[in-house]
C-alpha cells in the first residue's frame, strides 16, 4: 500500500486489519492535513490496487490519523519537533519509568529527545513501544 499512497502524494501512517482481515483501516496524512476528498481519492485508488495485489478484504476505511497521530518512524518524530508527545517504552529505564510525556526536541541517529518534567530525556527509537502526539486544543 505504501508505494500506491506515496505515489499519490500522501504518507501512509498506519494500516489496521480486523475481523480476520475483512476490514482494513488505512490512515493517511500530508502536510496541512487531509480532508474527505483526499480520503475518497485514496480509497478509490486502493480499491483498484488491493485486488491486483491479491489482498482480500470486504470493507476499506481511509481516514486521517487524528489529533493524537501515532509516531512510528524517526521522520515522524522529526516532523513534529516542538509538539507534545506521549511515548511508552518497551522496558523501564533505570528509574523504573516506561512512559514519558513531553515536548519533542529532536530526532536523529535512532534516538529521540524530549523535555519531560523539566529535564531532557533521550530515548532509543528501537525501544519505543508506542508513541502518539498529545492533542493541543
Amino acid at each position: 500500500m505504501e508505494p500506491a499512497v506515496a505515489g499519490m502524494g500522501y504518507e501512509l501512517v498506519d494500516v489496521q486489519a480486523s475481523g480476520g482481515g475483512r476490514l482494513l483501516r488505512v490512515f493517511i496524512d500530508k502536510p496541512g492535513g487531509v480532508n474527505v476528498d483526499d480520503c475518497a481519492e485514496v480509497s478509490r485508488q486502493l480499491s483498484r490496487v488491493l485486488p491486483v495485489e491479491g489482498i482480500d478484504y470486504e470493507r476499506l476505511e481511509v481516514s486521517s490519523p487524528g489529533l493524537d497521530r501515532p509516531l512510528r518512524k524517526e521522520a515522524d518524530f522529526a516532523r513534529f519537533v516542538g509538539k507534545k508527545a506521549d511515548v511508552r517504552m518497551r522496558r523501564p529505564d533505570a528509574t523504573g519509568r516506561r512512559r514519558f510525556v513531553g515536548t519533542l526536541l529532536a530526532a536523529r541517529e535512532g534516538q529521540v529527545s524530549l523535555e519531560a518534567d523539566g529535564r531532557t530525556v533521550v530515548l532509543g527509537l528501537d525501544e519505543v513501544d508506542r508513541a502518539r502526539l498529545v492533542p493541543e486544543l
